[in-house]
């Protein structure tokens, strides 16, 4: 196995369905500020999909070119975290799992910005800084409705629930996660994951919510063992002019 690519793919992919995730929301949001705000987001994780994978590609050597990775496999083949590919559902669901995602991207690009391998850093570098706004953003509309009204905070508690198994895998190592710590690509997960819990708890008490006493974790995604269903009919939908017409340019 190729520790360095797995890694670059898991970072591309991360980024690149919880983007989609979010451009799902393009024209239906609940308010024009949130539907112009979540579409500039999916924009930026889209354009770190491109950084991610565009070295991905490199680091393979087979020809395969960003657009490839992303459009052209199946989802077997994809390695993001069981968390991005949850589905929409409702808003509630929708800022809890950028809110979850956002406090563990920021701390782990932080990380990566001293990365052994120069492109990994200087990619790490540029994403951190909207990866920050995203955060800043996630965590205060948390709060807001966290502490608004009460069918607010009832979602809000709802969604903290429904998608709090799925952040223990973001720092459940495997394989390729020890390689590439121990080379210098990456850093270790669980020292990335006291900044995670530091964000989420503080941003949860200034919500109101309260963090479940769970440790149960979902896993699979990020080794490609296990997606759920959903990340399927995702691909059908984001993949299908090119599965449509092979080759097409614009």
């Amino acid at each position: 196995m190729d520790h360095a690519f797995e890694f670059l793919v898991r970072q591309g992919d991360n980024v690149l369905v919880l983007g989609h995730r979010l451009s799902e929301w393009c024209g239906q949001g609940p308010v024009l500020e949130e539907d112009i705000a979540l579409a500039n987001i999916a924009l930026d994780m889209i354009g770190q999909t491109q950084l991610w994978l565009s070295y991905a590609a490199e680091v393979e050597g087979a020809n395969r070119t960003a657009d490839d990775l992303a459009y052209l496999r199946d989802a077997w083949d994809f390695r993001n975290v069981l968390l991005v590919e949850q589905p929409n559902r409702d808003f509630a669901v929708t800022i809890m799992r950028q809110f979850l995602f956002d406090a563990y991207h920021v701390p782990y690009l932080h990380a990566l910005e001293s990365s052994k391998d120069q492109r990994v850093a200087e990619i790490a570098s540029k994403c951190r800084k909207e990866a920050i706004y995203h955060l800043e953003r996630s965590s205060s509309v948390i709060v807001a409705l966290g502490d608004g009204t009460e069918e607010s905070h009832k979602r809000m508690q709802a969604a903290l629930e429904r998608l709090w198994p799925y952040t223990g895998e973001l720092f459940l190592s495997d394989e390729t996660d020890d390689a590439v710590a121990e080379s210098g690509l990456a850093p270790v997960l669980n020292d990335v994951k006291a900044r995670w819990l530091q964000t989420v708890q503080s941003s949860l008490k200034d919500a109101y919510l309260q963090m479940p006493d769970n440790d149960f974790a979902q896993i699979g995604g990020k080794s490609g063992i296990r997606h759920s269903e959903h990340l399927g009919h995702m691909l059908s939908t984001m993949q299908v002019l090119q599965r449509s017409y092979p080759g097409a340019q614009w």
